[in-house]
Parts: C-alpha cells; structure tokens; sequence
C-alpha cells in the first residue's frame, strides 16, 4: 500500500485543435498541459479530467497512446510518466424533480467505454463537444447508465448557491432526484468542509472528496486528498471511495470554508454580507437578491447534533499562489529546490524552506499550510482574503 496525492476534477479549456471545451476555462489548460503540469509541478499521482467525452479528448488521449507516451491500464485509466488520468464527465442535471441544475461527475474506466458513454450521450445532449452540457434525462436514468459501465457516480459541488445537489437541486434529500445506492462519493466543494457537514446524516455513508474545479493551470490541486492504495488506478479509487480491502481516503486538503465564494450570504444589489439566518430581504437596502451561503444551507440541511461516522481529517491548506507575497518567481525557486508543489507542502521543512526563499515567506508559507492565517469570509461570487500577515 502507499499513499498518493488525487485531483478529480479538472477541466479542459481548448483541445489541440483549438476546439473550446470549458468556455470559461483557460486557452493554454489542453489535456497536455494537464498531464504535464499535474506530474512534473504539481506532484498529482491521479487526476480526473471530466471533459473526456469530447471526441476531440478522446482521439488525443488515443494519440498519446499511439505514441507511447502514456499507456491504458489494465484496472482502467492511462498512465502519463508518473500520473494516471481517471477518464471523467462533468454533466447538467435538470428534470422534472429538480428544483434546479445539478452538477454531477461521471467517471468510467476505460477508453472503450467512454466512447460507448460519449455516443450515449450525444441523444440526451445538444453539443457533445463542450464541458457540463445539460443532459436531458432524469438523475437515476444517468446513474444506471454509469453503473451499465462499471464506472463512478459523485455529485459535485454539492453546497454550492448554483448547479448542485443541495444548493438549489433538491429541497431536502438527494432521493428526490438520485438513487442512493448509486452514488459513489459526494464533492464538497469550494465553501464547506467535514466539519460543517457533521450533522447531516443522510451524508453518514459516503466518502467525501475535494477537488479542485480547475479552471486554469495554476488551479490544479487547489484542493485535492490523499489517498491509500495499492497503486493509482481505477480500480484501486474505486477501493477507496467505499473504504475496500485497506483502501481509503485518508486526508482531504481543501481551502478553509471562508475563502471560498459563497460561505456567506450576500446581496447581491449592495453587497453587504447577511450574517443572521432569516432574511428573505435585504436589512441594509431592502431588496430581495439575496446569494444565499453555503453556511446557512448546511444549517438547513442539518438534522443531527454529531454523527458517528469516522471520517479521515479535513486539513485547511492555503495554496501557494493564494499566499500574499508569494509570486510566481518565489514559487519558481521553491520549484527548482523540491520538485513539485506537493513536496513543497507536504515535504519540505520550515528549516529547509528558509534555506530557498526569504525567512518571512518561509514562515507565512508553513503558516498558510497549517490553516494559521487569517482569513476574512466571502460569499456572492467573491473570495475569501487572507489577512496581511
């Protein structure tokens, strides 16, 4: 067993022919650039890039195989130098039971089987070139075409004010729109963590993930988890999702809550955070565009004082390009003395760290890994910020 280091959610902005995929995603995150960053910066054993239905995705990652610079594996995934790539789509949910768009994760194992999934879906979408189409059949319909497949179900995001399971999909329960037994993990997503979710018991059997949602290259591993396996394939993430034989999640690294864009509820009219539950209208201008938070749904949703169900720690990790005065050369120079971002933050001592950078970055550095600095919260659209150290 060993442990290994997994992003599963990231996007693709254009592919090589300069085809967009994620409109808003950026020009240069191609699915080389991915690999390439994720393995030889970023330090991501596994990845899930969620825009594999596109055919132009699929003929380029059957390219890198043609060329012999990756290799399908037998457990499912291709493997790229020392990272696999876990073939996903990102889909839109919005049938008749939702009360609005869900975003849902689907991944599958092979090269085969995805194209099998892409032709699927090319009747239940309008463009099956582009990333997080909507899909125009019900929620448990997709599941079991998914499981059809032998592949992995997880809604993503699930808290966040748009396109997700609890944020506007479902009033109460993810069984108005999915069958539970078909879900194979649950993302958090920006906004909230372990702990804000305790008491949620309808949530007590899934594993969690956190993910980055990476819009550009600099974003991979934003947020990530490490994981125990035999090796990184697909297989072996199956394992872990549902705590098989030894395998596990044991740690997710994710922002703290507060940083994230929608913790707390704001208008969206004058921009003033509404802290107090209860507000249907604004307080300061009377109006009702109120961005509800993350926060507050989860106190919503809550229906239990403490759940008994062990979960592995959430750690609030600050990304290195979040950190004030760390820029791009600083992080370059860190890079040439440790490798890869995750040795950089998991890896190298503060004693080490002040050897290749500054002694006042090095120390804002080790604080920002532990979660010790501080953060003031954001909500409607706008990120948290980090306090001047």
């Amino acid at each position: 067993m060993k442990e290994i280091y997994a992003d599963l959610h990231i996007h693709i902005g254009r592919t090589e022919k300069g085809r967009a995929v994620k409109i808003t995603g950026s020009k240069n995150l191609t699915l080389a650039n991915i690999l390439e960053t994720a393995t030889s910066r970023k330090g991501l054993d596994l990845i899930g890039i969620i825009d594999c239905h596109s055919p132009e995705v699929i003929e380029e990652i059957e390219q890198l195989i043609h060329e012999q610079k990756a290799e399908e594996l037998i457990d499912g995934g291709v493997r790229f130098k020392k990272t696999t790539l876990i073939l996903g789509s990102e889909i839109e949910i919005y049938d008749e039971h939702c009360h609005g768009p869900i975003h849902v994760l689907c991944y599958i194992p092979t090269i085969e089987k995805m194209k099998e999934f892409s032709n699927w879906m090319r009747a239940h979408q309008k463009n099956i070139h582009l990333s997080s189409q909507r899909t125009y059949c019900d929620g448990r319909t997709l599941q079991q075409k998914v499981r059809e497949l032998n592949g992995l179900f997880i809604p993503a995001h699930v808290f966040t004010p748009f396109k997700s399971l609890f944020g506007k999909g479902v009033k109460k329960s993810l069984s108005e729109v999915f069958d539970p037994d078909l879900i194979d993990g649950i993302e958090l997503g920006l906004s909230s963590d372990t702990t804000m979710v305790k008491g949620m018991s309808e949530l007590g059997p899934y594993s969690f993930v956190t993910n980055s949602d990476a819009h550009s290259l600099g974003k991979l591993a934003r947020e990530y988890q490490k994981i125990k396996v035999a090796d990184a394939n697909f297989e072996e993430l199956r394992k872990a999702l549902h705590q098989k034989e030894g395998r596990a999640i044991v740690a997710n690294y994710g922002l703290n809550p507060l940083l994230g864009k929608y913790y707390e509820t704001v208008c969206t009219s004058c921009g003033e955070q509404i802290l107090e539950d209860g507000h249907t209208r604004c307080p300061y201008c009377g109006k009702e565009q109120l961005i509800k938070g993350v926060s507050k749904r989860i106190r919503e949703l809550t229906d239990a004082p403490f759940q008994k169900v062990k979960r592995p720690p959430y750690i609030h990790q600050i990304p290195l390009d979040f950190i004030p005065g760390i820029g791009s050369k600083t992080i370059e120079k860190m890079l040439d003395a440790f490798g890869t971002e995750m040795n950089i933050l998991h890896e190298a001592s503060l004693e080490e760290l002040k050897e290749a950078i500054p002694e006042k970055l090095a120390i804002t550095i080790d604080l920002a890994r532990k979660g010790q600095l501080a953060i003031t919260g954001g909500g409607g659209g706008i990120y948290g910020k980090i306090d001047k150290v």
